[in-house]
């Protein structure tokens, strides 16, 4: 019998993986050696590392630039793959959740032009946006690059200035109804720059520098000549609030993203839990001193659950995605070592579009209140302190997820009320530990301003004193947790132990928590 041929591949079959040859890695190897020796990696190598094993595919990969003007069809398949923009869907972190866990991703690509943003590129993130939102699933892009792309000739008789694009658009539109990751790892200016803006959050490496305008546009401008680095460096941008997680390299930010991601995707059926004894070391007996409430969340989250978000900015107010019993859940808490833990307009700022954040994606919210209250001072009110610190209250009002306050220790005046959502009896719980205190104001501003007349009349500064600690201590004693307690302002005095039991209950017994808002977008400060 005759051996029967293996059919030859189809010719038109033969022609795609040809043209797709040109989108790998292996056959541009002049450009990824060069983006190694910067000691990144390139775009599809952060995909790979970002998206479950062979679970990416990738849409639109068969555009080029639009420079068919300038350049041969075959010198802009070689050197303009995709356009400079790898798109597609992709799973991240299915292993772990048995529910949905697609993400459109898209990365510009720092070896095609510098990772512009080019004519067909901007169609394509137009046309990911619209299925991302059609689809509901989350978007993360890596938007390294240097802005518009004035290249791209084949546009010019029917566009001026691109300013019909929607891209922006496009992406800010998905504000608050779906989550959104900027991840950035080097040089990002322009309308980069403007993507990574109006996401929900910015992941970036140590060596990145972002802004509104590069080098070039800066120096068009008559502003003076800058290095990229010089122009909105990491460590600056962490600090004044425009990052959110600062991290050493590329792998790490998507390892971060990974885990952001993870508080979207819903509860984890394994977990550990700290020994809660712990707590009883970390706060001191001392009311005087400060400690490091970071430790606390620590212990009272899951092992390992902890993501602190804008950590260098505002360090006041500490903002952190944790989880408890694997439930996901968003954190507010006062920093007793900075400010003493009094709220500033930064503070608040930081506060109020967290609040904003939890909100939309149905993340039940614990605050941690440990405040004296607003700062306050003409310095404060120069820096509009009164419509800053107001944010938190509307942002709080609006919440549509449970709010649980505990108070650690001190909650006065209108800064604990906004820590608690407004009211002691706006938090669908608000417990405190024994350490608590309470009151209008500060007690020491207190004694001051109740006691001016009894204070002056002592005879000198040592008679002074033992009367104003006499009656700080008076002060302190009415409004200590126990006695506090007797009013019902708050639900209960709690053992520091029974703060993670505590909390589990009652969100179980929420029948809102995890529902999404149907709030409009998400502030982008």
């Amino acid at each position: 019998m005759a051996k029967k041929s293996i059919p030859q591949e189809r010719k038109d079959i033969q022609e795609l993986k040809q043209r797709q040859a040109f989108l790998t890695d292996a056959n541009r190897s002049t450009a990824v050696k060069k983006r190694h020796a910067s000691g990144k990696r390139t775009a599809r190598e952060n995909i790979d590392d970002l998206c479950d094993a062979d679970s990416f595919d990738e849409i639109g990969s068969l555009i080029v630039a639009g420079q068919k003007g300038r350049k041969s069809i075959q010198e802009l398949r070689e050197h303009t793959p995709a356009d400079g923009l790898i798109t597609g869907i992709g799973k991240i972190n299915a292993t772990a959740f048995d529910k949905n866990t697609n993400c459109y991703i898209l990365s510009y690509d720092y070896t095609v032009l510098a990772g512009t943003q080019g004519a067909f590129g901007h169609k394509k993130t137009d046309r990911l946006m619209a299925l991302a939102e059609k689809a509901n699933c989350p978007i993360l892009f890596f938007v390294e690059g240097g802005g518009g792309r004035p290249g791209d000739v084949d546009f010019a008789p029917v566009s001026t200035g691109g300013l019909d694009l929607m891209t922006w658009r496009s992406f800010a539109r998905l504000s608050g109804k779906i989550p959104r990751i900027a991840i950035v790892g080097g040089y990002c200016f322009a309308g980069n720059a403007a993507i990574a803006g109006c996401a929900d959050i910015i992941i970036a490496t140590k060596e990145a520098s972002m802004g509104m305008g590069g080098p070039a546009m800066i120096e068009g401008g008559g502003l003076g000549s800058f290095h990229p680095k010089e122009i909105g460096p990491a460590t600056t941008l962490t600090k004044n609030g425009v990052i959110d997680v600062l991290v050493e390299n590329e792998e790490e930010a998507v390892k971060i993203a990974k885990k952001y991601l993870s508080y979207f995707q819903g509860r984890t059926p394994k977990w550990e839990e700290h020994q809660q004894r712990k707590l009883y070391s970390i706060l001191p007996e001392d009311r005087r001193y400060a400690y490091d409430v970071t430790k606390i969340i620590e212990v009272i989250a899951d092992k390992d659950s902890v993501l602190e978000l804008r950590k260098e900015f505002a360090q006041n107010m500490i903002t952190s995605l944790i989880r408890i019993e694997g439930k996901p859940m968003g954190l507010i808490a006062n920093s007793t070592r900075t400010l003493g833990g009094a709220i500033d307009s930064n503070a608040a700022d930081k506060a109020a579009r967290f609040l904003q954040l939890c909100n939309a994606f149905g993340l039940a919210v614990i605050s941690l209140c440990d405040t004296p209250g607003f700062m306050v001072g003409p310095d404060h009110e120069q820096q509009g302190l009164i419509r800053h610190s107001s944010r938190l209250f509307i942002a709080a009002a609006s919440l549509e997820v449970p709010m649980i306050t505990i108070v650690l220790r001190k909650a006065y005046g209108l800064g604990a009320m906004a820590m608690a959502g407004g009211s002691f009896h706006a938090s669908f719980l608000t417990l405190s530990w024994q350490s608590g205190e309470f009151g209008a104001m500060g007690l020491e501003g207190a004694v001051k301003l109740g006691f001016k007349k009894e204070l002056e009349a002592t005879k000198n500064k040592q008679e002074y004193e033992i009367l104003y600690e006499q009656l700080v201590a008076q002060e302190y004693e009415k409004g200590k947790a126990i006695n506090a307690a007797e009013t019902l302002e708050f639900d209960e005095v709690i053992d520091p132990v029974e703060t993670r039991k505590r909390i589990a209950t009652a969100l179980d017994c929420h029948p809102q928590n995890n529902t999404p808002s149907r709030s409009r977008f998400i502030d982008s400060w």
